[in-house]
């Protein structure tokens, strides 16, 4: 077995455990874990299986099929970027419409709490 295939199997291995291990301690949460896991998966069957590696690698038309390896686990940070890009988004949009809501109630609470106030000093007066 050569260090390419040693590497690559220990990689792959490495983030499927620490992967699964984050999810176990809830700092992951699962729906974000699908593509790291997806791609720890694809990049451990490569990793394991020479043929398979090399025959996709023949057909992208790769010469150097290791290299198939980088490739896969850079389009696989591509996509995992591009959903936290959309996921920050999202959360970004919201908690701006929630910046907005409470800016909202902070200012009708004021003028509820000046209405009370000179409700109460009017009964004052009065009384």
């Amino acid at each position: 077995m050569d260090i390419v295939k040693v590497l690559a199997i220990t990689g792959s291995a490495t983030v499927l455990f620490l992967v699964l291990e984050l999810i176990r301690r809830g700092r992951l949460k699962e729906r974000y874990s699908l593509l790291w896991l997806f791609s720890g998966v694809v990049m451990l069957v490569l990793s394991l299986s020479r043929e398979l590696l090399e025959y996709i690698a023949r057909q992208v038309g790769i010469f150097y099929p290791p290299s198939l390896l980088f490739l896969v686990a850079f389009v696989f940070l591509l996509l995992i970027t591009l959903h936290f890009s959309a996921v920050i988004s999202g959360l970004s949009e919201k908690n701006k419409r929630l910046t907005q809501e409470i800016a909202l109630l902070r200012q009708t609470l004021d003028e509820l709490k000046e209405s009370w106030a000179t409700g109460a000093d009017e009964q004052t007066r009065e009384g």
